[in-house]
């Protein structure tokens, strides 16, 4: 049985199903917002320069992703300014949009460009924001989705989170051919680059606090090990290799330390791994299996799954050790958690009583547990930075997919490839 539920928690994850590695990810917004805000964005005038992107279909589709903006479609744009004293507000009143955003894009040089909005308050004839960029054309998707989140602040006070990562694991091929990919992608699944490729399984990708690193486990050299590897230069640094199971690495939120699943004494307990020197303090002490560790946003407490209470439940405990205090209570299985950036909610994997496994949201406070989604087989939830959205693994017919929930549960989306699974979705921090 402890073998059957150290499979569950630590293994299981790489059971990952053929896979494209290169193709991006295909957002479909399957529920969202009723009464989402009318918003036009006008494609933004250019000087006859061949962009690689465009920067204003991309703000559109943000904005639409986020489940609270219903763009106007393009052939009912009744005009194409990028000019404010070419804007015609009462025209676009007329049409019942609330707010309206031009821009234009110039070349200023070799491969380098200037990029100016603006976002316009229909209703009242004004100008709420406008900014310019200077970016290079390898530059133009980041600033479209740095565009998204300041438009995305202006209308509803809360920080956007357009400009982010996503970090995932695929497989390509079958038998002797299999290729594992940890991969990792814009937030709106373009633009993805594998970072690390293995004809072993790889799992438990995590982001370091300051979104340049992901720690995950290999097993490259037929046993579970953890490494620590750079995006940008692809240096990697093996930081446990133990006799036993190396799983679930979690970074500290000043990112000094790893908390990590061990059974270097015999047995799954939660340790934490100093970063400069690799130094170990074992952090549980218990028969059962402890795993899952995730540190909550003040760094000074860590939440982890546990079987000691008969079944998976998360059980927090203080981050230098201590006696565990289970957090939840509803239900026979609750495992995986992750925190909001702020700390009120944990996101896991609740066992409903159909037997079907969704991913729901316990707030930290009044232990309240609100289910999320409607899957049968829903896995390896993550927040999004700003808290607004929680990604996570899923099914659709026979296929692996990703999938995206609100933490209201109002907006729902689906992200798959063109061919084959994805799992072990984690969403980066905030990029600096």
């Amino acid at each position: 049985m402890k073998l059957q539920v150290i499979r569950a928690f630590l293994i299981c994850t790489a059971m990952l199903f053929a896979a494209s590695l290169h193709a991006a990810l295909t957002i479909e917004i399957t529920e969202g917002i009723e009464g989402a805000l009318p918003i036009a964005v006008v494609p933004f005038g250019q000087d006859g320069s061949q962009l690689p992107v465009d920067v204003s279909a991309i703000v559109a589709d943000d904005l639409k992703r986020s489940g609270r903006f219903a763009p106007l479609p393009e052939h009912d744009l009744i005009a194409r300014p990028t000019r404010a004293s070419q804007v015609n507000f009462r025209d676009w009143r007329l049409l019942g949009v609330d707010n309206l955003i031009i821009g234009k894009i110039s070349a200023t040089g070799p491969d380098r460009y200037d990029v100016h909005f603006q976002l316009f308050d229909v209703l009242r004839s004004q100008t709420l924001i406008g900014f310019s960029f200077q970016p290079t054309g390898s530059q133009l998707r980041r600033v479209a989705h740095q565009i998204s989140d300041l438009i995305y602040k202006e209308l509803t006070g809360e920080r956007g989170a357009f400009n982010t990562r996503i970090a995932y694991v695929a497989v390509t091929g079958t038998g002797d051919q299999r290729r594992y990919a940890l991969q990792v992608a814009d937030s709106d699944g373009h633009d993805p680059k594998t970072i690390r490729s293995s004809s072993q399984p790889i799992m438990s990708p995590a982001w370091s606090p300051d979104a340049e690193q992901i720690s995950f486990v290999s097993f490259e050299n037929k046993r579970a090990e953890i490494y620590v590897q750079e995006i940008g230069t692809g240096k990697d640094t093996r930081v446990a290799s133990f006799k036993g199971i190396n799983g679930a690495p979690a970074w500290s939120p000043d990112g000094k330390y790893l908390a990590v699943t061990l059974s270097r004494d015999g047995n799954p307990e939660i340790y934490r791994l100093r970063r400069s020197d690799g130094s170990l303090t074992r952090l549980t002490f218990h028969p059962a299996i402890d795993t899952e560790p995730v540190w909550a946003p003040d760094g000074r407490s860590i939440v982890f799954t546990s079987d000691r209470g008969g079944g998976p439940q998360l059980y927090r405990m203080a981050a230098t050790g201590g006696t565990p205090k289970r957090v939840t209570f509803e239900g026979k299985y609750n495992a995986s958690g992750d925190f909001s950036p702020d700390g009120k909610r944990l996101t896991l994997v609740h066992r409903a009583g159909d037997g079907s496994y969704q991913i729901a949201a316990l707030d930290t406070e009044t232990a309240l547990l609100r289910v999320l989604s409607d899957g049968r087989l829903d896995e390896s939830p993550s927040f999004a930075p700003n808290g607004g959205m929680v990604i996570y693994a899923t099914s659709a017919g026979t296929r692996g997919v990703l999938a995206a929930v609100s933490v209201d549960g109002r907006v729902k989306q689906r992200l798959r490839l063109q061919e084959g699974d994805v799992r072990e979705p984690v969403w980066s921090p905030y990029l600096r």
